[in-house]
């Protein structure tokens, strides 16, 4: 008996070292021409498939300090005022005990990068560990790593626009999970201080209009640009209407002790009666360049390609 289980032991133990030798690089890069330069998007060892860098231009466009910034996502459900988002809180990129450290805890399952395209999938850690507090709330997982996995799909370029990434993630909720409530954050992209004007795109003007530091959620897309309008990032969601969703909404935020400005895309999912496991599904576009090439794509999307169509009879198309 001892001899069996010293062989189980060596045989799992030697599973468990293929497991480890067969995990997929988290370190790519894509790149495409975009305008008169090039977008360039890296992933690095330390955020599990979350994107640490995009270039344009010759400028940084994310800030990637610890592990709760980047351009990544991450969900939460049945948050309260006695329990907030960040209480029960699957990140891609990892937890915040990860901090500024070399590795993450969430698990990259799978990675693809081929020229202009990345793909990824990771089972993502909870932001708290155990026994952590935000605002003084405990953590309500058990588990530093959650079953809750994100997969996500990238492409630099879409349509004639060559500055823009087509960028869709799904979530996927275990089996196991019962929950009312949840809050997507699709994607949120959290960029160098210097991108310190912030905008909104009014469909009614057709035009980028200056916006308050907030902070918090608004209907109309978010951008964030330097002083001089050079370099700039936008949000825009198409149409998808969802059953028991709200959103897209899109938030702003300036942490200005951290260095450190955001913007977000936020679905809600809410019912009564429990919400369903397994794929929630979001597509968004990002908008890169000049604050005006931001402003002339976005209005494109919104007044052109996916411009809503009113029901019979009352007018034909929304101006």
């Amino acid at each position: 008996m001892v001899k069996a289980a010293t062989i189980a032991g060596l045989f799992c133990a030697l599973l468990a070292s293929c497991s480890r030798a067969a995990a997929p690089s988290s370190e790519a890069t894509i790149r495409a021409t975009a305008g008169n330069s090039e977008i360039v998007i890296t992933t690095t060892m330390r955020l599990a498939g979350a994107i640490h860098s995009l270039t344009w231009a010759g400028k940084e466009f994310i800030n990637s300090t610890d592990h709760g910034r980047q351009l990544q996502s991450a969900c939460s459900f049945d948050n309260s005022p006695t329990a907030n988002a960040e209480t029960f809180n699957p990140t891609e990129a990892g937890s915040r005990r990860d901090h500024t450290g070399p590795a993450s805890t969430s698990r990259l399952l799978d990675l693809l990068a081929d020229s202009n395209h990345l793909r990824t999938q990771t089972q993502m850690a909870f932001w708290l560990a155990p026994g952590e507090r935000s605002e003084g709330q405990l953590a309500r997982n058990t588990n530093t790593l959650s079953d809750y996995v994100l997969t996500k799909d990238v492409r630099i370029g879409y349509g004639r626009w060559t500055q823009a990434l087509d960028y869709r993630v799904t979530f996927s909720v275990p089996a196991n999970a019962h929950h009312t409530s949840a809050q997507f954050e699709a994607l949120t992209g959290y960029m160098p201080p210097e991108f310190s004007t912030f905008w909104q795109f009014n469909p009614a003007t057709q035009k980028l209009e200056p916006l308050s530091d907030g902070p918090g959620e608004i209907q109309n897309p978010v951008v964030l640009a330097t002083p001089d309008g050079q370099h700039a990032m936008g949000i825009y969601a198409p149409p998808q209407p969802q059953t028991d969703t709200t959103g897209p909404s899109y938030g702003r935020w300036r942490f200005t002790e951290h260095r450190v400005v955001k913007w977000n895309c936020v679905f809600r999912v809410r019912t009564a009666t429990g919400l369903r496991t397994g794929d929630y599904s979001y597509r968004m576009l990002l908008p890169v360049g000049t604050r005006a090439q931001v402003e002339e794509m976005i209005r494109d999307w919104v007044t052109t390609e996916f411009r809503p169509i009113e029901p019979a009879g009352t007018g034909g198309i929304r101006p």
